[in-house]
């Protein structure tokens, strides 16, 4: 497969490409429903082998979008989706799901070897209180051996409420070992059963709420029966580095960084926020050996200094 990125943008999303096979598509201009938070996510994500490693609007969750930067706690708020968590009530429905919306294009181009892009974006509750500003920047680099790829996912939110804001989790309400938060993944149904990789060998559901550099995903697909490889790495740069990690295999598959999983952490009144991930997306399956070799890929690529569009 050739490695040269190329793409297109339609105003609304944009479609990344590795030679002729589309490897991701970012809509940044999100119109679900207001209750389930509509916000950019990334859906399809393909393998190089051309096999799909994610899932938009599940039956059981439909506010779950692929990969999608989403907060379930934001103070009162709810910028996930679907119903919030209560200690009292359990899951309710409430007034509460924001938006976060699409303001404008910043840069949209080729970063060296890859493809690099930045928008703004505006946070509105759903009462209609502009609560956050957003620079958000992506890039797209394609795997030295052909066989992965990796997206560097960049979030510098300001907190323009006026107020500082409490951001947690299920789990800071009350609910345990549910902080879920953050850089969310949801994988195809097939990979259900799949298993939950950690550094040194540790595995299983046993990682949710553990700490770590990194988290990686192998899951088996229907029809061609292959396996493929998701991994996250968290920058060294972020406030709660290593983060504590949420994952589930049982009833279907899901994982992702949660900064915010056991403590709350204050966003002050017009602070800047800046958290940064490196997703590699891999073909096939992978042992200790590899996802260590794909977690040094991460932090190279995390680590490399961007050649922004026009230089």
């Amino acid at each position: 497969m050739s490695n040269t990125i190329s793409w297109h943008d339609d105003e609304k999303s944009l479609t990344v490409s590795l030679g002729d096979l589309e490897i991701a598509a970012y809509t940044y201009d999100a119109t679900d429903e207001q209750r389930e938070s509509p916000r950019p996510f990334f859906h399809p994500l393909r393998t190089t082998a051309g096999e799909t490693v994610s899932v938009y609007r599940p039956w059981d969750h439909v506010w779950h979008k692929g990969l999608a930067w989403s907060l379930p706690h934001f103070g009162d708020d709810n910028f996930w989706g679907g119903p919030s968590y209560r200690k009292k009530t359990d899951y309710t429905w409430l007034p509460n799901n924001g938006r976060m919306r699409h303001e404008r294009v910043l840069e949209a181009g080729a970063s060296g070897s890859g493809f690099r892009f930045s928008h703004e974006l505006s946070w509105w509750t759903q009462p209609g209180e502009h609560v956050v500003d957003e620079i958000r920047t992506i890039r797209i680099e394609p795997g030295p051996g052909g066989d992965a790829w990796t997206l560097v996912f960049e979030t510098a939110m300001t907190n323009v409420s006026g107020r500082d804001v409490q951001i947690g989790s299920p789990t800071t309400e009350g609910r345990d070992n549910a902080g879920y938060g953050g850089l969310f993944w949801r994988g195809p149904r097939e990979f259900a059963g799949g298993r939950i990789e950690g550094p040194g060998g540790a595995t299983g559901e046993a990682l949710r709420g553990t700490r770590g550099p990194w988290l990686a995903f192998v899951g088996q697909h229907d029809d061609s029966c292959r396996h493929s490889t998701v991994l996250i790495a968290d920058a060294t740069t972020n406030a709660q580095h290593p983060p504590e990690w949420f994952a589930r295999s049982e009833p279907f598959a899901c994982f992702g960084p949660a900064p915010f999983f056991s403590q709350e952490v204050t966003f002050t009144a017009g602070s800047t926020m800046v958290n940064r991930y490196a997703v590699v997306i891999a073909d096939g399956d992978s042992d200790q050996e590899r996802l260590a070799n794909l977690a040094s890929l991460a932090a190279e690529t995390l680590q490399a200094e961007p050649v922004k569009a026009g230089a």
